[in-house]
């Protein structure tokens, strides 16, 4: 049965829609410390988001309601889970958020919701929260979650007012997503208008550039890991998004007997496979790594034991050695233990004219290069 809380005040509400709003995992897999989630005093969650100028910024992060007519398996929030339920107004979160960004706790926001008495009209109170900002001087970054099944009218108010949009994609295949949902329709819904977003931004006449990412869930259905890079790498290249999410399905959040949950997989695994596909979409988005190039195991899965450049490493022993006194970029970036950080500083010292004979001097960890020396020729 499901509790509508209705004594609340805003930032009781807030304190159960920031939670809710965890499941929402972008972010959670990160490279450094300062890159993750975190939870603030009260109960809030704030996002560190890397800024075009190498700066940061914190993001909060709410839902504007709980309340959901969709049936997501996947999801706690999902129609008739027996959870406490609230909403909020956009007037009321629009004080809150401004109590912090006036304080100096937080210089962005993050807005999502359920889907309250469809997706019109939730897009109607999620674009009004932002109009709200706007027409306070607000000029911040603004980060507004699309709803499956939005007209173009809301979708186009909600760039005229965002700095950034998603709609998460959730699985790379309609027949994937039917094992998810029965509510919302995967091409018409979420496919047809991730198409129509990046289209609206590419021909639009905004005088700034609005970021476009979406997430998927993993593990919560029968796909493969060669399925979900498959459609990355096709919205990357087709629709020209910025960023791919992936969040890993944890059994017990959602519906019972989901296709994924009778997998091999436990939910470490599950973590573990996340952190892969996020280490392959580097390789495509960083080291200039194509498609056909990723190291699938034989059932289409990545490798949860070895990360994918070292695998790819292992594959192709003609490449290597690498010359690391000569080679270029587009080599030295291929070398496992090698990232870009270490790159700009082999081009730095040979620029330098220094011949660089051992890793130590460039500051490399004595893990990793122990593991990149034997596939570089050095001195």
């Amino acid at each position: 049965m499901t509790y509508i809380a209705k004594s609340l005040d805003t930032y009781a509400k807030l304190k159960m829609l920031s939670q809710d709003s965890r499941y929402d995992l972008a972010c959670s897999c990160a490279t450094g410390k300062d890159e993750h989630r975190k939870r603030s005093i009260d109960d809030k969650w704030i996002y560190p988001v890397a800024m075009g100028n190498g700066r940061s910024t914190f993001l909060f992060k709410t839902l504007l309601s709980n309340h959901c007519l969709n049936d997501c398996r996947y999801c706690p929030l999902r129609l008739n889970s027996d959870i406490r339920r609230c909403s909020l107004s956009p007037e009321e979160l629009a004080r809150a958020f401004f109590s912090y960004y006036r304080r100096g706790k937080v210089s962005g926001l993050f807005l999502s919701s359920g889907v309250v008495k469809g997706a019109d009209n939730t897009m109607e109170y999620i674009n009004r929260t932002a109009l709200l900002l706007r027409r306070q001087r607000f000029s911040g970054y603004i980060h507004l979650k699309i709803i499956p099944g939005a007209s173009e009218a809301s979708i186009r108010q909600s760039l005229s007012l965002a700095s950034a949009v998603s709609l998460n994609i959730e699985a790379p295949a309609e027949e994937c997503f039917r094992t998810l949902s029965t509510s919302k329709n995967y091409l018409k819904d979420i496919v047809s208008k991730i198409e129509l977003i990046s289209r609206l931004i590419k021909n639009s006449a905004y005088r700034r550039k609005i970021k476009h990412t979406t997430q998927f869930v993993v593990g919560a259905s029968s796909e493969s890991d060669r399925e979900i890079v498959s459609c990355s790498w096709r919205l990357y290249k087709g629709l020209e998004l910025n960023r791919v999410y992936f969040s890993a399905y944890q059994r017990g959040a959602g519906a019972f007997d989901l296709p994924g949950e009778s997998s091999k997989h436990s939910n470490k695994d599950l973590l573990m496979r996340e952190h892969r596909l996020y280490q392959t979409d580097w390789l495509i988005r960083k080291y200039g790594f194509k498609f056909e190039e990723i190291p699938f195991e034989s059932d289409g899965s990545l490798s949860l034991t070895v990360d994918p450049k070292q695998s790819w490493a292992d594959k192709h022993p003609e490449f290597f050695p690498v010359d690391i006194n000569k080679d270029d970029k587009s080599r030295l970036i291929r070398v496992p233990g090698i990232g870009q950080v270490m790159v700009e500083r082999i081009l730095a010292f040979r620029k330098q004219g220094v011949k660089i004979k051992t890793l130590q001097n460039l500051g490399q960890r004595k893990r990793l290069y122990k593991k990149s020396e034997k596939y570089l020729i050095l001195g």
